[in-house]
């Protein structure tokens, strides 16, 4: 019975007790993470085309 009660009290505080952001917050915190996540890429793929360049130029030496 633990279970069943478990469910009952994890719906009550899903529908009664947490808020939900609008449709309007939901898509300005999207373009948000959108814009964080290229952000991110861009400086990954930067940092790796760097250190592709000095290997090539550290193996080159050998």
């Amino acid at each position: 019975m633990a279970f069943v009660e478990n469910v009952k009290e994890s719906y009550n505080e899903l529908v009664h007790k947490t808020s939900w952001p609008s449709r309007k917050e939901l898509a300005q915190s999207s373009v948000i993470v959108l814009i964080a996540s290229i952000i991110l890429a861009l400086i990954v793929w930067l940092m790796d085309w760097c250190f592709e360049n000095i290997m090539t130029f550290v193996y080159g030496l050998f």
